[in-house]
């Protein structure tokens, strides 16, 4: 119900309603906020089915997508400071990083060569709401070198053998943050194009990385604290 009606807050239009008196308590509220869509009773057996979670909520809504956003949309942004993901693969890292990067002031994300759609249910799930405000663009490598090089921004790639450490990377000016497939990391483009390869302090005796969500929450609160400053 949290995603739903977050997705309302975020101006989605409802296209029909599945709803279980049933599984219902005190949702009288979200309903009024679905408006007139037509709406369909359906039993307890039948939204289980429906639903990727063990306890559904009563309410399941079939809302339309908006637009994808590519290079165009994103060159009429001035962002400070973006995340860009390149290829990730796994839906529930991209809805963390998505929920991350809302909780830091990223107000722009760019996805480059990324089949995924961003509305799996695992990333809306994980990102709890944060792929519905329309700030994700979808780009490819090119695009995305020539947009951050003609744009100015500092080129952040994160790399297990990058040369910099983290807090000595000054994120008060026009910066990217690059963060590749946590199997494969960044490829040879990417870290030929970055202007500083960086590494997260490891000062432990079995851990020689981490998780990419864990690493683009290191990256993206250490640019918040220098904007803080």
């Amino acid at each position: 119900m949290r995603d739903l009606a977050r997705a309302l807050n975020c101006g989605y239009s409802v296209e029909y309603i599945f709803y279980c008196p049933a599984l219902a308590s005190n949702h009288e509220a979200i309903l009024r906020q679905l408006g007139d869509a037509p709406l369909y009773e359906v039993t307890a057996d039948i939204m289980r089915k429906a639903s990727y979670r063990e306890n559904p909520a009563p309410v399941l809504a079939v809302m339309r997508q908006k637009p994808a956003l590519g290079l165009d949309a994103l060159r009429r942004r001035s962002d400070m400071l973006l995340l860009a993901l390149v290829n990730l693969q796994k839906p529930g890292n991209i809805g963390a990083l998505l929920r991350t990067a809302d909780a830091t002031g990223f107000r722009s994300i760019v996805l480059i060569d990324t089949a995924l759609d961003i509305y799996n249910p695992n990333i809306i799930r994980s990102s709890t709401g944060a792929c519905f405000p329309n700030n994700i663009y979808t780009l490819n490598t090119a695009q995305a070198l020539t947009y951050f090089r003609e744009s100015g921004y500092n080129i952040i790639a994160a790399a297990v053998d990058g040369d910099v450490e983290l807090f000595d990377v000054d994120f008060q000016q026009k910066t990217v943050i690059v963060l590749g497939a946590e199997d494969e990391g960044l490829s040879e483009t990417w870290l030929g194009a970055a202007d500083q390869r960086v590494c997260i302090p490891m000062r432990g005796i079995i851990a020689d990385s981490l998780n990419v969500s864990v690493s683009g929450a290191l990256f993206m609160y250490e640019a918040l604290r220098q904007q803080k400053t």
